[in-house]
């Protein structure tokens, strides 16, 4: 396969948009968001999970038409959110889910930490009911999003670490259950699910998920699942929602999500919560009125219309992603020596191995400093994530080729081929 291969055939983003108007250089005169104000101008971004590609055009649309009305006022409940997410779930993965069970908040963090309150406050009961302590743990598979140890410092858990395994004769990661079963075993109240896994964009299998299910059954082990990649799997794979395995084990489960990864609406802040069955429906019912008021009216509208209208726009998104990951996977190969990539099958983030690349321990500081590129330092994904970096793809595919070619300018073989040469 040669590089123009790997390119996908348009010479526009999903919405339509020339990549040429994608260059880094016009978004960050154009855009205000951190990606492109947090580093100098002569810094390429590809850290943040934030698109470079433009707003659906029927997301843009529904915006424009919620200024039009002046209807920026507070949120009392998901509204149509509700069955517009549950359709959405039905089409894509036969989850069924009656619309009460369906929660707002402003965002994935939130719903993850508000889920984990919750969780708190039913072990609170329980022990002054006569039920045993809380452990207070939380067992977190790594390494993972960075974020979820950002949100954890706001709870009373002590965090059990449990490192993804290798796979028996597949060269992936999956979760390592025996270690999972034994942090149950040793005591634990919750358990922090990331389906699809970030950084490495592991679709989890489902008879996976349904042996955690039972274990989190067995030692009545809250799970929360985050699942905000999960409308961005890739053609070929098959998204497992984790909800109804739960519901069906008899585990107390919730899953919190929204449209901001899959339709690059982070900053318009409105999630869902959704509960797994009857018991975790009531459950949320704990969840303090402000979960819902800071919400963003604007991002419910936006999620709507993704939700409804924007698939056909997501499926050119997945179909751009997977050219540029297939870019990326021949630039490393042939420019980038001593670097490994993990195939994601789902999500637009690439997890890159930089241990034999000949940058030292810190890989990501030599790329930001040397290479002038700012991506995710791997250090902060938890155990495992040491000497890697996480790369965006939802980019112009020449964003991808100039990355690859400032990095590829500080590699010491780079260096001392071209010292030969110089000789």
């Amino acid at each position: 396969m040669t590089e123009a291969d790997c390119s996908h055939p348009s010479e526009v983003d999903p919405a339509g948009v020339p990549f040429a108007e994608l260059a880094p250089a016009r978004l960050r005169a154009e855009r205000t968001s951190l990606k492109w104000t947090r580093f100098p101008a002569d810094v390429l971004p590809l850290f943040v999970a934030e698109m470079d590609f433009a707003l659906a055009p029927e997301i843009r649309d529904a915006l424009i038409g919620r200024i039009a009305a002046s209807d920026t006022g507070y949120l009392d409940g998901p509204g149509p959110l509700a069955p517009a997410f549950a359709g959405f779930a039905s089409r894509a993965w036969g989850w069924e889910i009656p619309h009460s069970r369906v929660f707002l908040a402003t965002d994935v963090a939130t719903g993850v930490v508000e889920s984990l309150r919750v969780e708190g406050e039913l072990r609170r009961r329980q022990e002054a009911a006569g039920g045993p302590a809380p452990s207070g743990r939380i067992v977190v598979p790594t390494p993972v999003y960075p974020g979820f140890f950002e949100m954890l410092e706001e709870l009373p858990y002590e965090i059990v670490e449990v490192p993804l395994a290798a796979a028996p004769g597949d060269s992936g990661l999956r979760l390592d259950l025996s270690a999972i079963e034994r942090a149950f075993v040793a005591g634990a109240d919750a358990f922090l699910l990331c389906n699809p896994h970030n950084p490495h964009g592991l679709v989890h299998r489902e008879e996976e998920l349904a042996e955690l299910a039972r274990l989190a059954a067995e030692h009545s082990v809250w799970v929360v699942s985050d699942e905000i990649h999960a409308p961005l799997t890739h053609a070929g794979e098959t998204f497992t929602p984790f909800a109804p395995l739960a519901a069906a084990a008899g585990a107390l489960a919730v899953t919190t999500t929204s449209a901001s990864k899959g339709w690059n609406l982070a900053g318009a802040k409105c999630s869902v919560i959704v509960a797994a069955d009857e018991r975790s429906e009531e459950a949320l019912r704990l969840l303090p009125p402000e979960t819902v008021t800071r919400a963003s009216i604007l991002g419910l509208h936006a999620g709507v219309a993704a939700f409804t209208a924007g698939e056909a726009w997501l499926g050119r998104a997945i179909a751009q992603i997977e050219a540029n990951q297939a870019l990326l996977a021949e630039l490393v190969a042939e420019r980038l020596p001593g670097v490994r990539l993990t195939p994601a099958r789902a999500g637009y983030l690439a997890w890159l191995d930089f241990r034999g690349a000949g940058l030292g321990d810190d890989p990501y500081r030599r790329i930001l400093d040397d290479a002038r590129v700012a991506l995710n330092d791997g250090a902060f994904f938890g155990a495992g994530g040491a000497g890697h970096v996480r790369l965006n793809l939802a980019c112009a595919p020449d964003t991808i080729r100039e990355a690859v070619t400032r990095i590829a300018a500080i590699l010491p073989r780079h260096a001392a081929a071209e010292q030969e040469g110089r000789a």
